[in-house]
């Protein structure tokens, strides 16, 4: 279940901060600490060590694959490439924000994984941050990661 690549992949698409930021578009609230970690313990002038990182990561993954477990539980019949691309979608956006996207969702459960890498390409978060959802796709189409 996922590749051993996961979390580095997330981690390299979110950086990694040891002290707290306000977020990116807002100035503000949710702060933003770790590896994109949120929570009402993020604020201002909080500061965490490496251990507290990598144990946060994993708790957040560990939660995505919950949330996916829940809601989603063909997603687990994926290969581990796909599967990963569902949790750093969710980590992403989260659940309620994946579950937004029926048509990618509908094309991933019956393994057309062309129409899924084209409604991922054209959903909303398609260009948030730039690049991330076309080497999301691209991963979905291929079932394989980006060296």
């Amino acid at each position: 279940m996922t590749s051993t690549y996961l979390a580095d992949d997330i981690q390299s698409e979110e950086g990694r901060r040891y002290e707290a930021c306000a977020h990116d578009l807002t100035g503000g609230a949710p702060w933003t600490i770790g590896v994109g970690h949120t929570g009402p313990e993020v604020h201002r002038g909080l500061t965490w060590t490496d251990r507290q990182v990598d144990d946060a990561l994993q708790f957040d993954i560990q939660q995505c694959m919950v949330g996916l477990d829940a809601r989603l539980p063909w997603w687990t019949n994926l290969d581990d490439a796909r599967q990963d691309v569902l949790v750093q979608l969710t980590f992403q956006i989260g659940l309620g924000g994946v579950l937004e996207l029926a048509d990618a969702l509908r094309f991933m459960r019956d393994a057309d994984y062309d129409g899924a890498a084209m409604a991922l390409r054209t959903c909303r978060w398609a260009h948030h941050p730039p690049g991330r959802m076309d080497r999301l796709a691209d991963q979905m189409e291929t079932g394989r990661r980006e060296a």
